[in-house]
């Protein structure tokens, strides 16, 4: 093997270089990236760099011979499952594709997962040079996500969600009578000490705020049909902030009541009703304003029309 040398191209122009390594040497644990970096063997335009290093369009990485071990091919995702994929794509355009993701599908594999949605997806489409997902969605929650089509999208999409530039709402099924009209619920968020998969509501200084509106859609005596409305995205934001205000999800077997899960289990739900259901912005990209909306599955839509009829 000899040293290579490679240009960045604008699909990897903003990544750092320890990242785009991975992605070249698919087969190499990082403990060897990370290695060859700090040795100095990676160099940009003949400068030895750190890990976090961002690359721009036209630098000469010299990449240096690497013996990569044979493992095993990464899992062929079943034609089923591409199928239900591909039919779940809402839009899809130069710059980013929009779909409807399924209730049970988690956005990417990991922790016994062999594959997830951006796995999938590029096996659907390999000739795509670039593909990432742009935001991440529970492996229960289904609706709206978001792919990008090129690194430049994908971070000015970073910079609207961050920021105020994107309009996301859902819509989630509670437990109880929801009392006060609409609320801007203001909460810090840190990971539990019991369980590093759970979030928890703290006075921790070192908590990360979330921003939620809750707005009554539909109320009955026994439950609630919400419009969230979230101004940041953290990791289990709306499932802990309704746990946290007396009004747990239905379906939600981690931050739930389990009762009112068996009760309305028996009625025919029989996952987490959280649905992303709007996302609305403006893509200077190509100047174009983005209104989507992804309908509630049959499943939820079915539910709702037992809560109108039965007023459970």
């Amino acid at each position: 093997m000899a040293v290579s040398y490679h240009i960045v191209t604008e699909h990897e122009a903003g990544q750092r270089i320890d990242n785009f390594l991975l992605k070249f040497f698919k087969k190499v644990p990082k403990s060897v990236i990370y290695r060859i970096v700090r040795k100095g063997e990676v160099r940009v335009d003949k400068k030895r760099v750190k890990p976090d290093r961002k690359l721009a369009v036209g630098e000469e990485i010299r990449i240096p011979p690497v013996r990569v071990e044979e493992r095993p091919d990464k899992p062929e995702v079943p034609q089923t499952l591409l199928d239900k994929i591909e039919a779940s794509v809402l839009l899809e355009d130069d710059h980013l594709i929009v779909l409807n993701k399924p209730t049970g599908l988690p956005v990417h594999g990991g922790s016994g997962v062999k594959y997830g949605l951006i796995e999938s997806f590029r096996q659907l489409r390999p000739n795509l040079p670039f593909v990432e997902l742009v935001h991440r969605l529970d492996r229960d929650t289904s609706g709206l996500i978001l792919l990008a089509k090129s690194r430049k999208v994908l971070n000015a999409l970073h910079e609207l969600l961050r920021g105020e530039g994107m309009d996301k709402h859902y819509r989630a099924l509670v437990g109880g009578k929801w009392q006060g009209g609409s609320q801007r619920i203001i909460t810090d968020l840190t990971r539990s000490s019991s369980s590093r998969q759970k979030i928890q509501v703290s006075d921790d200084e070192d908590g990360k705020t979330a921003e939620s509106v809750f707005s009554p859609v539909l109320v009955t005596p026994g439950c609630s049909l919400l419009d969230v409305q979230i101004l940041t995205g953290r990791m289990h934001q709306i499932r802990v902030q309704l746990a946290h205000l007396g009004y747990p999800i239905i379906g939600d077997d981690r931050y739930g009541d389990f009762t009112l899960n068996r009760e309305y289990k028996r009625l025919g739900l029989k996952r987490l009703f959280l649905h992303a259901a709007t996302l609305e912005f403006m893509l200077e990209v190509n100047g174009q304003k983005y209104r989507l909306e992804a309908p509630l599955p049959d499943d939820l839509h079915a539910m709702i029309n037992k809560v109108k009829k039965n007023g459970v």
